[in-house]
């Protein structure tokens, strides 16, 4: 099996570089995909209560046979649970979905500039850490107004924030201000949902590398120092996946990938969706 690298968090606990996604996976096919990703040698799960699988993995989990201190489990608290209280009680509905005593990470899913509701979370979340229910706690779409807002009320750091992130959009001004303050990158949509998979460029680069346009991907995603969650529920393409650690991308390649940022978004923008 290879070795994922583990990336510190600003908090002391630390997760694996390269774990594994289960956005519109349904419900009922998402204990087998993770227990094939689990068998293939993931140990990082990332979910959501928005997803409606948490059920799912818990169920993997719980068939895998693996310690939980060798899981690192994810889950994201959804839109119309923000708040005090309400997410509380989100946190509490996740947990036993999951069939888990604590996550090892709890995301606030989206600002939601217009609700004004995120500083009153974010509270709740610090309880759940104190509380030691989450071992970390971050954010995801969280922009740089957003962050700075959320770092003027509280004195902790998010760990992580989960953001859209491929060559597609590379986010250099906001990864610059999460590497500024000890934010861990995190991606999701890393691939762009293929739609960058037939680039000359990177077609050209895997050629080169005798892997494919998605590998050479992932491989820039964790050569740029991002923490990455690629999804699929095709055994052979979520094996593939983890198979990024047998080359290294050249500065020349690297170059090539940058020239490929274009402010390409796949979903929603942070700034105006509520």
């Amino acid at each position: 099996m290879p070795s994922i690298p583990d990336v510190p968090l600003n908090n002391g606990v630390t997760m694996p570089q390269l774990g594994f996604g289960v956005f519109q996976v349904p419900d009922d096919e998402t204990a087998d995909a993770v227990s094939t990703a689990l068998e293939a040698g993931y140990r990082s799960i990332d979910t959501a209560a928005v997803y409606g699988n948490e059920r799912g993995v818990g169920q993997a989990l719980a068939a895998s046979g693996l310690a939980r201190d060798e899981l690192f489990v994810t889950t994201k608290l959804w839109n119309d649970d923000q708040g005090y209280d309400a997410t509380l009680a989100a946190f509490d509905a996740s947990l036993d979905k999951l069939g888990l005593d604590h996550v090892d990470l709890y995301l606030i899913h989206w600002p939601l500039p217009a609700r004004d509701t995120y500083l009153d979370t974010w509270h709740a979340f610090e309880e759940l850490l104190a509380d030691g229910r989450t071992r970390a706690i971050g954010v995801s779409n969280f922009q740089t107004e957003h962050l700075r807002r959320l770092l003027e009320h509280s004195g902790i750091v998010p760990a992580v924030n989960q953001i859209e992130l491929h060559p597609g959009l590379q986010q250099a001004q906001l990864r610059a201000f999460h590497a500024a303050r000890g934010i861990v990158t995190e991606a999701w949509s890393p691939l762009a949902q293929g739609y960058l998979l037939q680039d000359e460029a990177l077609v050209s680069i895997a050629a080169r590398h005798g892997v494919t346009p998605a590998q050479v991907v992932l491989r820039w995603h964790l050569q740029t120092g991002n923490v990455v969650i690629p999804k699929s529920v095709t055994p052979e393409r979520i094996r593939q996946n983890l198979d990024v650690f047998g080359f290294e991308l050249t500065d020349a390649d690297i170059d090539a990938i940058a020239a490929l940022d274009q402010g390409l978004r796949t979903g929603p923008d942070p700034d105006t969706f509520n």
